[in-house]
């Protein structure tokens, strides 16, 4: 077990603690000095922050105002280590609530403190964990669980089912845990959101290693999260769901697989959790010739790593997320690198991207208490909620205008800004990556500089000219002309729309599960849909989250919504529950009215946000806090009741 969760002792020299201070994150910092010595006068008025922007990660405190917390932090250290070290009482609602309005510059409404003291996750405290187990219920009922994947939503619900102490096998077609972060290795994949909060709320890690942590620290998170919470031997690997077909009679779901050596068996269960995820199939272009180039060709999340791009012309297709990543390190590496972009980004800057976590942040997190728990707490705050109004559509927008409204314009202005600074000396780079949509239509990428920095090589070209079809040299573009390769790379995103594919889910009355979307994947919460009682998605239709949050926190949110159904029909003897229609089809009304208020609903721009029918299939279009309320309990008049 490699997470780091223990608080060292303070050392009795002062200077390794002043040497540390230079590093701490000082808005997050006071108030975890004021929990453990129970002093709310280190919450000073002339050292209140005034911003809890990721852009000013001092909270706009002048040099002044930071060397005189630091000073005041070294005193409160030093007097709170000769006194024994001793943690203060746990600090009453009132206590806690002035914390958090003093960390994040204003007043935190009655209806977010709820919320915000789950994610705190004091004193190790699982605010989420379930209080309740089968047993102390029903200790009679056969309740087996049936999750498919073993990534980070379906490591989180086999622990909280483990809690529960119900039954459950997890089914994982790949040899490990971990899911996205196993299978993406291509060079250069790392986590967007700040990884203090990409992370379970009751498994925080103290030393992580990097801001935005790359593949191999994340798998290893998730593996050490497995280990840490006894589930392996729960987890069937090398194993794929073929199909899952409902019982009427029985009320029990037939879940057939297929194991690595091809034998096929049938799992039962009386309820499924789908963990499959919405980024886990790559997307192949539908592009003339694909296939056809004679030389290495491969798609970057099944990235081949015996190929040695020393001094070879390599061709990539696609901008995305991924190909920003990778392309990069290919420049370094290859003689010539050819992008082919259809559709322009838009970049947001964040100056540690690829950066370490200062020594001194490091050793404060693990030897402060509540320390690292306040700095989540910030990053939360800072990427929640706040962030919508600037995706909102104002009533003056009209199709075709680059922004939706005043905030969309100054954010667009934020980044249009950013790359015309690194670009200032090529205007042709700027025509092409600035895109003329409204920022957050298609998914902003994150970036430190270098993406631009990568298109100024030499050898690094950006082509525009559309592609005509894949040849055996190469690529042709529709101007004439072909574009010779050594090696081509499908940077081209991932099959986001089609849930659960290519799996075949059959549910009452032999209702199919992919018929009955017809191509526009719909759920109830994101979680359930009529005719397929006891299915369960995780990150399921319309639970991606765009511009506020980290998807661990919605599949938090997921995870203890199934509990609580789980715990009904415990509690109340019935063998099912099944959607209700009418519910189902009022609640997506709402999202896709939603939607349509946000950037990425009005947009026509090409985003793997839509389904091929242009709906947004995958967004969330409100706050955090409005689906943690819907997934904090669940309401039996939902649902058809078997």
């Amino acid at each position: 077990m490699t997470i780091s969760r223990e608080v060292q002792p303070l050392p009795l020299d002062d200077e390794p603690i002043r040497k540390a201070l230079e590093d701490a994150h000082l808005p997050s910092l006071l108030p975890a000095l004021a929990q453990i010595t129970g002093d709310l006068s280190l919450l000073r008025e002339d050292l209140f922050p005034e911003t809890v922007l990721l852009t000013d990660p001092q909270g706009g405190l002048s040099e002044e105002a930071q060397a005189e917390a630091r000073a005041l932090a070294l005193r409160t250290l030093g007097e709170w280590r000769d006194a024994g070290s001793v943690v203060a009482p746990p600090p009453s609602l009132a206590d806690v609530r002035r914390m958090m309005d003093f960390l994040i510059g204003e007043h935190v409404s009655d209806e977010y403190l709820p919320l915000l003291l789950e994610e705190l996750a004091f004193a190790d405290k699982d605010a989420r964990a379930p209080e309740w187990s089968k047993n102390a219920i029903n200790a009679d009922r056969s309740m087996r669980v049936a999750i498919v994947g073993a990534g980070m939503s379906g490591i989180l619900a086999a622990h909280r089912l483990q809690q529960a102490g119900i039954e459950y096998t997890v089914i994982e077609k790949n040899e490990d845990v971990g899911g996205t972060w196993f299978e993406n290795t291509y060079p250069g994949a790392r986590v967007d959101s700040s990884n203090h909060a990409y992370s379970y709320s009751f498994m925080q890690k103290f030393d992580w290693p990097y801001h935005h942590s790359p593949q191999e620290v994340l798998l290893e998170y998730f593996r050490d999260c497995a280990e840490a919470f006894d589930i392996r031997d729960n987890i069937r690997f090398n194993t794929e769901v073929i199909d899952v077909v409902y019982d009427d009679e029985r009320a029990v779901w037939a879940v057939r697989v297929r194991g690595a050596d091809g034998a096929e068996e049938t799992i039962e269960a009386e309820a499924v959790i789908s963990a499959v995820g919405q980024l886990n199939r790559p997307k192949m272009p539908a592009i003339e010739g694909v296939g056809a180039f004679e030389g290495p060709s491969f798609h970057s999340a099944r990235w081949d790593h015996d190929i040695d791009f020393a001094g070879k012309t390599v061709g990539v297709i696609g901008t995305g997320s991924s190909a920003s990543q990778f392309i990069p390190h290919l420049s370094d590496r290859a003689g010539e690198v050819r992008i082919f972009q259809r559709t322009p980004n838009w970049y947001a800057p964040a100056p540690n991207y690829h950066e370490r976590v200062a020594d001194g942040f490091l050793w404060l997190a693990t030897h402060v208490p509540t320390y690292a728990q306040w700095y989540r707490f910030w990053l939360f705050w800072a990427i929640s909620d706040g962030f919508l109004p600037m995706v909102e559509v104002d009533d003056s927008w009209q199709p075709g205008d680059e922004v939706t409204g005043k905030l969309n314009g100054e954010l667009r202005d934020l980044l249009a800004g950013s790359m015309r600074n690194y670009l200032k000396d090529r205007p042709d780079l700027i025509e092409k990556t600035l895109p003329d949509f409204p920022p957050a239509s298609k998914r902003i990428v994150v970036d430190n500089g270098t993406w631009p920095k990568t298109l100024l090589k030499e050898h690094v070209h950006l082509v525009t000219e559309p592609i005509e079809r894949i040849t055996p040299r190469g690529v042709l573009t529709e101007d004439g002309e072909e574009h010779a390769l050594d090696v081509l790379v499908y940077g081209t995103g991932f099959q986001a729309s089609k849930f659960l594919t290519p799996m075949k889910v059959v549910g009452r009355n032999g209702a199919d599960m992919h018929e009955q979307w017809d191509g526009d994947a719909r759920a109830y919460l994101g979680i359930t849909m009529p005719n397929f009682p006891n299915f369960f998605f995780l990150y399921g239709p319309n639970t991606n989250i765009v511009v506020n949050g980290s998807i661990v926190y919605f599949s938090e949110c997921e995870v203890q919504y199934v509990l609580e159904c789980l715990k009904f029909l415990l509690e109340s003897g019935r063998q099912a529950i099944d959607c209700r229609t009418d519910v189902h089809d009022a609640y997506n009304e709402r999202i896709d009215a939603g939607n349509l208020k946000r950037a990425w609903g009005v947009s026509n721009v090409p985003s793997w946000y839509k389904s091929d029918s242009g709906r947004v299939a995958q967004n969330w279009p409100f706050t955090l806090l409005e689906y943690w309320q819907q997934t904090k309990k669940m309401d039996p008049a939902d649902y058809v009741l078997l």
